[in-house]
């Protein structure tokens, strides 16, 4: 039988700096065995457009295309409040607009966005930074360079709404001179999703509130803090229920570096509507930047039971959690949702936590091959490699040292 192998044993301390790197080095994965992981930038961050013409020609190649539709819900209830609008081409996804209060949203094609992450994402900010965008963060295979003709071929655009699921627009052959309405997607709600991104209270605030709640977003979404804490400070002021508000309140405050203000802020938006997913994903990862694995847990399970699929950077956290408490039936069970709901890996410290879980467990075999599965996804000369290979070679010895006779 095999033993338990005490934690100390494989030289693994899950200590992640996750609200200090996300203000300082955004878009730097948090590797859990201290340190930063090197990895291109995540999806929130829009490459430039590069140049369409290419000595070409054709007038038309050169030309901006502007788009426009309108998102819907399903059901036909009210359409969330800012909708994140993708674009997807191959396997690249980036965040090209947000949608108005009616649903609707228009951008340039290529345009760059100064867009802040939330909660969703696999990693934005760090594996706990701050608030998640999903898709792939790894290169730009094409598609996002040029403004029109063949720049679009292969592309669709999606609404990213946690605890919704989207139709897609495909964008083939559009080009600068066509109708820049791609027509409507619609949204449909996912049936084991309890929680909500969009609090009711937000549907109930009055209108000076909403107005100044709507000033703060799109300040938020074009990194002017300032001007955003201001306007959702106005909202709550004029609505103290507004849970939403109360929300984007926090994550601006943990831009600002402000911890126990964006704590206080994400408490007031639970005490608010305790189904606000995204505040107990939040309050999860500040816990878990304090080494609080208790209290990090139980607000982590709590957003993974109201949506077990739109966060997989809180399954990730909660396998990190429950390894601190040794809980490590609980532990492999987040890891492996982390990874099952990632499976681009665009977060490479799943792998590394599963196999340190593993490895506790006395699975040497499995948490070998997790930890190579790691070091391959390491882009060359990356911060944790040497850490890694002495975790292997340590979990090497332990396996020769429990086979011998």
């Amino acid at each position: 039988m095999k033993r338990f192998v005490p934690l100390a044993a494989l030289l693994f301390t899950v200590l992640p700096a996750v609200r200090a790197q996300q203000a300082s080095t955004p878009g730097k994965p948090v590797n859990p065995v201290g340190g930063a992981i090197n990895a291109p930038p995540p999806s929130g961050n829009i490459s430039p457009p590069a140049s369409s013409n290419n000595g070409s020609p054709n007038p038309e190649s050169s030309m901006p295309v502007f788009l426009s539709g309108k998102v819907v819900m399903a059901d036909g209830s009210p359409v969330p409040d800012n909708v994140t609008i993708q674009r997807t081409c191959g396997i690249a996804t980036r965040n090209a607009a947000y949608t108005d209060r009616k649903g609707r949203f228009n951008f340039q094609w290529g345009q760059t966005m100064a867009m802040m992450p939330d909660a969703a994402e696999p990693s934005s900010g760090g594996v706990f930074g701050g608030p998640v965008q999903r898709g792939n963060p790894f290169g730009n295979p094409g598609g996002f360079g040029g403004a029109g003709g063949s720049s679009m071929m292969g592309c669709e655009l999606r609404a990213d709404a946690p605890g919704y699921r989207s139709d897609s627009i495909r964008l083939d052959d559009r080009r600068a001179m066509e109708n820049p309405d791609v027509g409507t997607i619609v949204l449909h709600r996912l049936a084991n999703v309890q929680g909500f991104s969009v609090s009711a209270t937000a549907f109930q605030a009055p209108p000076e509130a909403r107005k100044a709640y709507d000033k703060g977003v799109d300040a938020m979404h074009k990194g002017k803090n300032a001007e955003a804490e201001k306007n959702f400070e106005k909202a709550v002021g004029l609505y103290s229920r507004y849970a939403n508000a109360w929300l984007d309140l926090g994550k601006v405050k943990l831009r600002n570096r402000q911890e126990d203000s964006a704590r206080e802020a994400f408490q007031k938006a639970l005490d608010a509507d305790a189904k606000l997913v995204e505040a107990h994903v939040e309050l999860g990862l500040i816990a878990t930047g304090k080494s609080q694995w208790t209290e990090a847990a139980t607000h982590l399970d709590t957003a993974l039971q109201l949506d077990p699929v739109d966060y997989p950077r809180a399954w990730f956290a909660d396998g990190v959690a429950q390894f601190n408490l040794k809980n490590l039936d609980s532990a492999e069970k987040s890891a492996r949702e982390a990874l099952k709901l990632d499976p681009k890996h665009t977060t490479p410290a799943a792998d590394q936590l599963l196999a340190m879980i593993l490895a506790a467990k006395g699975d040497y075999s499995g948490a070998v091959s997790e930890l190579n599965l790691y070091l391959r996804l390491l882009p060359p000369g990356a911060t944790g490699t040497a850490r890694a290979k002495a975790q292997l070679a340590e979990i090497q010895r332990l396996a020769e040292n429990e086979n011998k006779p």
